[in-house]
């Protein structure tokens, strides 16, 4: 398996693989699904800041994505990026999530992120639970029926890692550029 930078040329795959996560499962709260120019957009302006959006890919297929963003737009979070990972259905259980999300991780900590937050839809979603877990995040709370989707309440689950000394030292960096920092 090959991690990479996401392409343009990824844009159309990765809206494919988000799509059933959209219409069938709890893991984000979209209700319809981004199209590829969409995704293609939100690929240019993560690379943009110099965060990671990757791809992992095998024998040419790309199976699964993920990337990691400013939490939030105001400067007191620039240290802190949210990520995001998404697997094709298909090839789930094989260790795609966990290869390109750990890239992510380490990108996150080469560019100086000192938090690392995921916000998981579903406190039943063990699949992105578990595989956070494995990866050193931490569990930091349950938001209980944020959202309302496929006829239901819908938690959050917020898990965390820090990257770089956390919260122990003062940055040595700028952090994320965001408007207004």
């Amino acid at each position: 398996m090959i991690i990479r930078a996401a392409t343009a040329q990824d844009a159309d795959t990765v809206a494919a693989i988000y799509e059933p996560a959209v219409l069938h499962g709890f893991g984000t709260f979209e209700t319809v699904p981004p199209d590829a120019a969409w995704w293609d957009a939100r690929r240019r302006d993560i690379q943009g800041l110099g965060l990671p959006f990757l791809v992992a890919e095998e024998a040419g297929v790309v199976l699964g994505f993920a990337c990691a963003g400013p939490f939030r737009p105001r400067p007191g979070y620039r240290f802190t990026a949210e990520d995001s990972v998404y697997v094709a259905p298909d090839a789930q259980g094989k260790g795609v999530g966990r290869a390109v999300l750990a890239a992510v991780v380490e990108a996150c900590e080469a560019f100086g992120v000192r938090q690392l937050v995921a916000v998981i839809g579903d406190s039943q979603n063990h699949g992105s639970i578990n595989l956070h877990r494995s990866l050193g995040f931490e569990h930091s709370g349950v938001g209980r029926s944020f959202g309302f989707k496929h006829g239901r309440w819908v938690d959050i689950v917020w898990m965390q890692k820090s990257l770089n000394g956390g919260d122990q030292t003062t940055p040595d960096t700028p952090g994320i550029r965001l408007s207004g920092s």
